[in-house]
């Protein structure tokens, strides 16, 4: 019998996980919103205008619920943000270079709210474009088959195991569209025969998953390019969260959203306010008021309290759980447990206006510069911030479309992955102000990454600078408060993800997250989720009072 090969705690794990990589059964979502009665009687408060925060509340809203966002900044999205130089000339996008939103959870999520339509997509023209000090590879858009081609030309001993491996993660990408278009239906005992890829990959590391199927090291290096968007190297990475992100990716395109991230973070504030909810900036929540275990409210920095029945954090729950509920509030278990996964890595970006249009001239939209180390020493570097010497990413905007800056201009991102423990040194000289060393460092780590992107990537490129702007780890943590300037939540690693992911609902009543800290995890795609899950979540609690 096939349940032989599932223990109990994998029935647990199973279940836990189907909630985010399910869509919203509609049905029991009405059957839930006709029990609650009076609606006011539901207030909630999201701490957080991430896109975590924001997806949950549009559901929300959409529902009656009467729901406000709290956002300590002065616009909303999180790292989903844009902001201006050169008085407006040049707009800078924060965090997205593509995003996989068509034909798949992520659209059907956006599709729900009402947001799908109003959002301006445009296809990247390849998944990813990797530069090493061999040879240049670009990994084609929604054709695997070309994918297959362009890789067993190049390495024709390994042809079998490529298309081997290219069909394992499309697989992986189509069970769990599956799942979420069955909305988690499933037998439990027949989960491994329903869903023999993701069961497969369930405890296996990305390096584990490519075992089985190639072995040259430059080969490797090709398929597994998009670590950095899961903040892991293959030895760490789960294979399942490779799996079925890239698989989107190259099944279904890469995306930007037309003219930045931040038309979908007002899209998603639009539909809030136009079902009665609050998106209300420059409001920093201090503490979660907490009584007889179960949420009273939030309290905010000015002394003004917000009385709430539910409180969705958006923010980091080891902030959450550390700094804004009392001790006593806390379970020891729960904390522990928090306390023993890592931050995922942080990053270091230079933004660059130039002066000359590169659109035709440079081939390429987001093109990752290979060192040659390999990804484990690639990661290592990142970690220490060995600048000089990892690889690093170059993205050209106006090559994805010509107007993204004005005529004769060109707007560039330069993006190295960077551990915190290199800026460190200077966190509480930050905090009171003294920034003098910490400037001269970050200017010499820009300085290091122009000098490389232009040897490698644009000649002559030091000449067109006209604006130049650059964010640390310490920036991140700035803006979003996340511990160590993460910027994807919890690591990806095999302890904390799919079926282990740590899970939305906490034990204190009326609390829950949604955020990449929690399931399922980091990404446009993926907070998107948490916010769709968490919402399902409280319905099915409230509906079962």
């Amino acid at each position: 019998m096939f349940n032989e090969n599932i223990t109990r705690r994998s029935f647990l794990t199973i279940s836990a996980m189907t909630a985010a990589y399910a869509a919203l059964d509609w049905p029991k979502i009405s059957a839930y919103s006709a029990k609650l009665g009076p609606k006011n009687q539901y207030s909630t408060v999201v701490i957080g205008a991430g896109l975590g925060g924001l997806s949950c509340a549009a559901h929300l809203a959409k529902q009656g619920i009467p729901v406000t966002v709290l956002e300590q900044h002065d616009i909303p999205g999180g790292y989903a943000t844009s902001f201006q130089r050169a008085q407006g000339k040049f707009t800078f996008e924060v965090s997205l270079h593509g995003t996989s939103i068509n034909k798949n959870a992520t659209a059907r999520i956006l599709k729900d709210l009402g947001v799908l339509e109003k959002l301006q997509l445009v296809e990247l023209p390849e998944v990813y474009h990797l530069k090493t000090p061999d040879f240049d590879f670009a990994a084609p858009s929604r054709d695997p088959e070309a994918l297959i081609r362009l890789l067993s030309q190049r390495f024709p001993k390994e042809q079998e195991g490529i298309r081997g491996f290219v069909s394992e993660i499309f697989g992986v990408a189509e069970e769990g569209n599956q799942l979420h278009q069955k909305k988690g239906q499933f037998v439990k005992a027949l989960f491994p025969v329903q869903f023999p890829r993701m069961w497969k990959l369930r405890d296996k590391t990305l390096a584990q998953l490519l075992d089985e199927y190639v072995h040259d090291p430059a080969l490797r290096n090709c398929l597994t390019a998009l670590w950095g968007y899961y903040g892991l190297p293959p030895s760490k990475l789960s294979a399942f969260y490779f799996a079925v992100a890239t698989g989107d990716y190259l099944k279904n395109g890469s995306y930007y959203i037309k003219p930045n991230s931040q038309a979908l973070s007002q899209s998603l504030v639009e539909v809030i306010e136009a079902h009665g909810g609050k998106v209300l900036f420059e409001k920093r929540v201090e503490s979660i008021q907490v009584k007889n275990e179960q949420v009273q409210g939030v309290s905010l920095g000015n002394g003004k309290t917000i009385p709430a029945r539910a409180v969705v954090s958006n923010a980091s729950p080891l902030k959450v759980f550390q700094e804004m509920l009392s001790a006593e509030a806390v379970p020891a278990d729960y904390l522990k447990r928090l306390q023993g996964y890592r931050p995922s890595i942080s990053s270091f970006i230079v933004w660059l206006g130039l002066n000359k249009e590169l659109r035709g001239k440079i081939k390429g939209y987001e093109i990752q510069v290979q060192s040659g180390q390999g990804p484990e020493a690639d990661y290592q570097s990142s970690m220490k911030g060995e600048v000089e010497r990892g690889s690093f990413g170059v993205t050209l905007y106006n090559n994805l479309f010509a107007d993204y800056s004005p005529s004769g201009t060109s707007n560039l991102m330069l993006l190295f992955l960077c551990g915190y423990e290199p800026w460190r040194k200077f966190e509480n000289d930050y905090r009171t102000g003294r920034k003098e060393a910490y400037n001269n460092e970050k200017d010499r780590w820009t300085d290091i990454l122009i000098k490389r992107a232009e040897e490698k990537v644009i000649p002559g490129l030091s000449s067109m600078i006209e604006v130049r702007e650059a964010a640390t780890p310490l920036t991140n943590r700035r803006f979003t408060g996340n511990p160590g300037g993460a910027i994807y939540g919890f690591e990806q690693s095999l302890e904390n993800t799919f079926m282990t992911r740590f899970g939305n609902r906490t034990p204190i009543k009326g609390l829950y997250l949604s955020s990449a800290w929690g399931n399922p995890g980091g990404g446009y795609a993926g907070v998107l989720r948490a916010g769709e899950t968490t919402f399902q979540n409280m319905m099915e609690d409230w509906g079962k009072e």
